[in-house]
Formats: structure tokens, sequence, C-alpha cells
């Protein structure tokens, strides 16, 4: 099947990939983490207690 010039403008794509499944997994866990760490500081700004190595 060969498509012409002007039905090849009209071709709409929207399937998800897996590299744009990827790509968000990877954010939400980013965002996720990110959410830990503040957390973390919080917690340890209020109650006064820090972790020395």
């Amino acid at each position: 099947m060969n498509l012409t010039n002007q039905e090849l403008l009209v071709i709409t794509g929207g399937a998800l990939t897996s590299t744009m499944i990827n790509a968000i997994t990877k954010a939400v866990t980013t965002i996720v983490k990110i959410g830990q760490i503040i957390g973390s500081v919080i917690r340890r700004t209020v109650t006064n207690t820090y972790c020395v190595a």
C-alpha cells in the first residue's frame, strides 16, 4: 500500500512507546526520591537528630 504525500500529512500517532513509559517512570521515581529527601531534612530539622559518620 502506497500513500500519497497528502495522506502522509494526515497520519497521526498516539501510541505509548516503551521509551515514553520508561521516561515517565524515571520522572515519577525522581519526584518520589526528592520528596523523601525533603521529608528527611524536615524531620531532622524538627527533631534535631543528625547522623554523623
